[in-house]
């Protein structure tokens, strides 16, 4: 029974990055041709909320990461077994890819489609050094939303609703800067697709930086605290 649910968890970890994926990069598809601010906002809206959706159906299947940066961020705080947490970053890589394939596939036929591929990119001015700077910045958000109202006991468990707002304010603040993936699969897959690889560590040491201050900040400051208390009471 308990291999079932081991399974299960990994089933439910790469359902949930694949839909997840693949309404945020079908959102950027949808608004192609589109120009403005409101650009911005519904793509944000589409990945938040889906995030949302994804993490408040899965989280207790398989604590719904849907990133490798979260799994990583837990490994530090040792919230997670290292190998489980391989697998997991293997199934979202592998999930995303498929999300990345099947999004193409979808909206191909569109005029400028063949043009678009849904990497992330750096905005101008923005180097690699700032590009990996911002990354790490508003993972570090998202991290903070994942220990904050899913992994401290002391939290008000509240959904996925705070995880999928983060992740639409780091798109709202980065978007045109990194492309605010915030997530090494999310640049991973489409960069898979369309064999692009210009400017990978922005988006690998970016959140995987964020997430390990994070989760080491939690790890050995925070939730060693709330333990005591949840003993004591």
């Amino acid at each position: 029974m308990k291999q079932a649910l081991q399974w299960n968890a990994f089933l439910a970890e790469g359902l949930g990055t694949f839909l997840f994926f693949f309404i945020g990069i079908g959102a950027g598809y949808s608004l192609v041709h589109e120009t403005g601010g409101a650009v911005g906002l519904l793509v944000a809206l589409a990945h938040g909320l889906a995030l949302a959706v994804m993490v408040s159906a899965f989280g207790a299947v398989s604590g719904g990461h849907f990133n490798p940066a979260v799994t990583f961020g837990l490994w530090v705080a040792g919230k997670i077994d290292p190998i489980k947490g391989v697998i997991y970053v293997v199934v979202q890589l592998a999930a995303a890819y498929v999300a990345a394939a099947l999004a193409f596939y979808a909206f191909s036929g569109r005029p400028d489609i063949d043009s678009v591929t849904a990497v992330p990119s750096l905005g101008d001015g923005v180097d690699v050094v700032k590009g990996i700077v911002i990354e790490a910045v508003i993972t570090m958000v998202l991290l903070v939303a994942v220990f904050g109202t899913a992994v401290d006991k002391r939290a008000a468990k509240i959904g996925g609703l705070a995880i999928g707002l983060a992740v639409a304010a780091g798109i709202l603040m980065a978007g045109t800067l990194t492309g605010a993936a915030i997530n090494p699969a999310r640049w991973f897959g489409p960069a898979l697709f369309a064999l692009d690889w210009d400017n990978a560590v922005v988006w690998i040491a970016g959140p995987l930086l964020g997430a390990g201050i994070v989760g080491a900040i939690y790890r050995f400051l925070i939730l060693p605290e709330a333990e005591q208390e949840a003993a004591a009471a």
